[in-house]
Formats: structure tokens, sequence, C-alpha cells
């Protein structure tokens, strides 16, 4: 006699593996949409994380937040609140753009069609509807960017379907030039090439000195890869690194060095890369 699967302990199970991985996971409930979010964080009573512009856990032990509150910590995911949030998940998500990773979801057969005639082969997972094309390297993310296709990486969450099949590849040009438009023109006079401290500056409370480095490393590589459109590859890596890290405090002088350093190597100006990363910065409200 088959026993009954019990999906919920799976749902748990399947997230504590991902976390286990370096992915930051969370429950999903009916309607494949996060649990909201508690008295305690209702109207942002809790401040969010600020606002929800940063990941990482405030102050209330439960999964509030939506994407903001995924967690590679397994001490949180097996939590009593938590634990409570796994009874009542219909599916686990996760956040792409915490694990460094960007998933172009193609909603139909039209948007898979396109996907294979102007994107690069990656590791591909099949949905309800379409498929998941899964790159490394993380960006802004967009709904609807053209006909049936978003972009879920920083400050979203995808459903996890299973590892799928294909090899990763980098995140192409092609699929960050979907949401960057030219940045606008500033001001001539030139500006310092400079980091100011975040409202909380010290040491990052929801990323470790290891993922600081690994985060700067990838945008030299991205921007080491790029063989075209140099001035949006640059500005979409500035943007990206400063959505992750551009409010902790945890960046300094010497990792904006590392990335101009490697933008110049590729032919930008230095008062390109001032522009693009004052531009990036106001672009997030810095």
């Amino acid at each position: 006699m088959t026993q009954p699967t019990d999906i919920r302990g799976e749902h748990l199970r399947t997230a504590l593996s991902l976390a286990a991985s370096g992915v930051p996971v969370l429950p999903l409930r009916a309607g494949k949409v996060p649990f909201g979010n508690c008295r305690a964080c209702a109207n942002n009573a809790c401040g969010g994380r600020p606002n929800m512009k940063d990941a990482g856990r405030c102050a209330c032990p439960a999964p509030c937040h939506a994407w903001a509150a995924a967690t590679t910590d397994p001490g949180v995911i097996r939590s009593g609140v938590w634990r409570r949030a796994w009874v009542r998940a219909t599916a686990v998500a996760y956040h792409p753009g915490g694990a460094w990773l960007t998933v172009v979801d193609l909603d139909n057969a039209e948007a898979i069609t396109w996907a294979r005639e102007n994107l690069p082969a990656t590791q591909t997972v099949p949905t309800t509807r379409g498929e998941h094309w899964i790159y490394r390297g993380a960006m802004r993310s967009a709904n609807k960017v053209r006909p049936g296709v978003d972009i879920k990486s920083l400050m979203s969450y995808a459903r996890w379907l299973g590892p799928g099949t294909g090899t990763m590849t980098a995140l192409p040009d092609t699929v960050r030039a979907l949401v960057v438009k030219e940045p606008p023109t500033v001001q001539p006079a030139p500006q310092a090439i400079a980091v100011p401290a975040g409202a909380e500056a010290g040491a990052c409370r929801h990323r470790t000195p290891a993922y600081l480095e690994r985060g700067i490393a990838m945008a030299e590589q991205r921007i080491a890869e790029a063989d075209s459109a140099i001035h949006n590859t640059v500005y979409s890596t500035f943007l990206a690194v400063l959505s992750v890290h551009g409010r902790c405090g945890c960046l300094t002088e010497a990792h904006v060095a590392r990335l101009f350093t490697a933008a110049q190597a590729k032919g930008e100006s230095p008062r390109h890369c001032t522009d693009a990363w004052a531009n990036a910065r106001n672009r997030l409200g810095l």
C-alpha cells in the first residue's frame, strides 16, 4: 500500500536543502504568494527592511515582507513561527538575487520561442505555462519586459520547481538590456569616487564579508566578460551591487575602486565610471 506524501514536510525539507546550498528561501501560501505581514509588521510598522529595499530579518521572527524575508538560516527556517507557516504552505520560493541568480520567466510558448532564438542556452525549469531560464548573475527585476517575459532577481522571488535541466551560464547582455535604459545625463561637475556610509554604517547585518567579496568578484567578472554595450553593462553592474549593499555601510572606497578598475580595463573613462555610479545611486535614492 502506498503511503500518503507529507507535502508540507517535503516543503520544509526542500527549503532546508536549498538553504544549505546558499539559496535564500521562504514559504508561499495558497495562490503562490508570500504570507502577509503579521500585526507587528502591518502597514510597515516595523520599518520594513527598510521599506522593502534591503533583504534581511526585521525584529519580527515571522516570514513577513515577502522576498525580503528569504533566509538561508536553518534556525529561522525551523523556528516555531516559520513552522506554522510551513504547515499552511503550498510551495517553496527563493530569492534569486540573494543567490546571485536571475530567472527569466517565460510565460507562454511564444515567449519560449523568442528566448530560444535570442538568448544563450542555460539551466531550464518547466513551469505550469512556460519555462524558467536561470542565469548566473544578479540584476534589477522587472515584469512584462516583453510579451510573456518577466525578470526575477533582486527584490523579487520565484517558485522553486526543481533543478531543471541544462548547464547554468552567465547572465548575458541581452537579458540585462531588457530592463536597463540609458541613464540620464548628470550634472557636468566631476564627482569624487567615494561611497557615503549608509544610515546604519558598520558591519553588514544581513550579508557576511565572504558574500560581499563574492559579489564584488562576480561584478568584476561580469564587466570583464562584456563584449558589447559596455556603458549599459557597467551601469547595470553598479546598480546591482548598490541594490544589495548600498545602504548597509559595508561598501568601501577599495570595493568601488575595484569596480572602476574593471570598467576602465574595458575602455570606460574615469568620468563615465563616476557618472554611472552616480546615476545608479540616484536610481536607488541613495
